[in-house]
């Protein structure tokens, strides 16, 4: 039995980790994180989606609790931002015509509290809401970059981004960071905004350790929040890559692989107390 009674902050991924495949959140989360709350224990949710959209998620404990979006973009306390990190509109202008080119690629520009589209794919518009709840369709997005302060660049490929996008980008630039985010979506964005990045700001505010954190991931844009905790989770339904990095492996997100740990943490709790 893993002894985690030195835990004082609790981190999850959203899709594929906290979400079930339905991008739904378990009844039983919201009755352990009362629990954890009662222990002093802080949760940050973690997540390449819009602000917005993890809120929406998690709108009943949304002021109790730490958010990191767009992968480390933007790190909020309710409505305090606690950090954030804008990709250049000089290297947005660069990337959109690239984009463009890729078959079967959307973009999308992900803003403060909105996102823009100029795809016209019904499918993927209906798909995205999930993720970004504020958005708005736009004719051309150079026009935007221009204008607005963008976190940064969403492209989602049907089939895979890996495959698909991420050979056309991958030697655009060196001074931006590329996430393959799960099965279907890349992310660009400054070099400076990752979740370990966003994290060691909520631990700083918090005066918590890398040995007073627990962490669950299962893709690549979590590895470097992965590096910032010592209990590391990965996912059973996890990419390779990060069952590798991660300390301990859980449930899948179907089968409640959060939910399991979380439950012997407060065990241990209490068994201290």
């Amino acid at each position: 039995m893993i002894d985690f009674s030195k835990v004082k902050l609790v981190v999850s991924d959203m899709d594929g980790t906290l979400l079930n495949s339905k991008g739904q959140v378990s009844p039983q989360f919201f009755d352990l994180f009362n629990q954890l709350k009662k222990q002093n224990i802080h949760f940050c949710a973690a997540s390449g989606r819009q602000h917005n959209s993890i809120v929406s998620k998690l709108e009943t404990i949304k002021d109790d609790i730490y958010v990191i979006a767009e992968n480390g973009g933007v790190a909020k306390k309710g409505n305090k931002v606690l950090l954030s990190n804008f990709l250049s509109s000089k290297k947005i202008l660069e990337f959109i015509p690239v984009i463009r080119t890729i078959s079967g690629a959307n973009m999308v520009l992900c803003g403060d509290n909105c996102a823009f589209i100029e795809s016209k794919d019904e499918r993927f518009i209906e798909l995205f809401q999930e993720y970004y709840h504020s958005f708005e369709q736009v004719d051309d997005l150079f026009e935007i970059a221009k204008k607005k302060s963008i976190f940064k660049i969403a492209v989602y490929h049907f089939d895979s981004s890996e495959d698909f996008i991420y050979p056309v980008v991958k030697d655009l630039h060196k001074d931006v960071l590329f996430k393959i985010s799960g099965q279907n979506w890349l992310d660009i964005s400054d070099r400076k905004a990752n979740k370990g990045k966003a994290l060691r700001k909520v631990q700083s505010l918090l005066n918590i350790s890398k040995d007073e954190t627990m962490v669950f991931g299962d893709y690549h844009n979590d590895i470097e929040m992965m590096q910032e905790a010592n209990f590391s989770f990965a996912m059973k339904n996890a990419h390779k890559d990060i069952k590798a990095l991660a300390k301990y492996t859980t449930e899948s997100n179907d089968n409640y692989g959060v939910e399991v740990v979380l439950e012997q943490l407060l065990n241990s709790k209490s068994r201290k107390h």
